[in-house]
């Protein structure tokens, strides 16, 4: 069975979500969950179990208004504010760093009860809710499930090492 990091590398429609991921070093637990590994702190709790990762597809990515590397509008955008490359650099991979984390559950199989339960991304004190019309309790669960408002989960993939959710929405990070 593939791995998380070989089901990115080959959905086409996933590819600027992996692309961001791969800058960071977090991106090895898509390869193997006993990578040493981690970028953020701490590390999640993954255990044999796995990782759910949502992921937006290309055309989520390029419906945001800001990109992942841009982050936050300012807080006054008349404000004419001038950093370094250096800092530019330190804040884009921040952004990003924050914002992959967001699409990342330490949880794996996630289970998806009517009408709706929350699970905590590896991005501190993020959470996500996923609301269902309809539970069985059976493995295709999730097509019945919109994420944060309105998000729908377009297609899963089982990996050797967890599950991705293709998404058409990007998760908000604040």
């Amino acid at each position: 069975m593939p791995s998380l990091a070989d089901l990115l590398t080959i959905e086409s429609s996933a590819s600027i979500f992996y692309s961001y991921a791969r800058e960071l070093a977090l991106s090895q637990l898509f390869a193997d969950l006993n990578s040493s590994v981690w970028d953020g702190e701490p590390k999640p709790t993954v255990g044999n179990a796995g990782l759910t990762l949502l992921v937006p597809t290309n055309k989520a990515v390029m419906a945001l208004a800001r990109k992942p590397h841009q982050g936050p509008p300012p807080k006054n955008e008349n404000e004419d504010i001038t950093i370094s490359d250096e800092e530019f650099h330190k804040l884009s991979k921040e952004n990003v760093q924050r914002w992959v984390e967001a699409h990342i559950i330490a949880t794996f199989p996630l289970t998806f009860p009517a009408p709706t339960v929350t699970y905590d991304t590896v991005l501190q004190g993020k959470s996500v809710s996923f609301t269902s019309t309809q539970s069985n309790g059976e493995d295709e669960d999730w097509k019945t499930v919109t994420i944060e408002d309105g998000i729908n989960i377009l297609n899963m993939k089982q990996a050797s090492n967890g599950i991705l959710y293709l998404i058409d929405g990007a998760i908000d990070v604040e």
